[in-house]
């Protein structure tokens, strides 16, 4: 059996919920975040206390340009000061949406959720790598 970890809301998962409550309240949808709240608290959060290792790598995506190479070096570059596994930043998928992770030690950090449309993860917003808190 898989070894039971804390998960934890970061200030940018947070503020990310409250971007999309408030995209659904003005296109009349507001009962779909009830449902987004609903599969995050009984599906996505015990399955991550459970099994913190499920999601998908994060950084092993394939990249497509010279832009994104160079970004995912200095991103693996910020998370070496933060993280000694860099697999250990992971990607959960949702029907809708994609929630971004960190497995630190006994902690899983939710950093930022995203509607699948939406095409990456801002980490300057929130200080970059040097703002995980394990």
């Amino acid at each position: 059996m898989a070894k039971k970890v804390s998960v934890k809301l970061t200030a940018n998962f947070e503020r990310n919920l409250g971007e999309i409550d408030r995209f659904l309240i003005d296109a009349d949808a507001a009962q779909a975040f009830d449902g987004l709240l609903d599969e995050l608290l009984d599906t996505v959060i015990p399955n991550l206390d459970r099994f913190p290792g499920m999601g998908r790598p994060f950084l092993s995506r394939t990249v497509g340009s010279v832009e994104t190479t160079n970004a995912l070096v200095a991103l693996r570059a910020k998370l070496a000061a933060v993280m000694l596994e860099p697999d250990g930043l992971r990607e959960y998928v949702m029907d809708n949406y994609v929630v971004l992770y960190a497995h630190i030690d006994a902690s899983v950090q939710l950093l930022a959720i995203k509607h699948q449309r939406q095409l990456s993860f801002d980490f300057e917003a929130h200080g970059g790598a040097s703002r995980f808190n394990p």
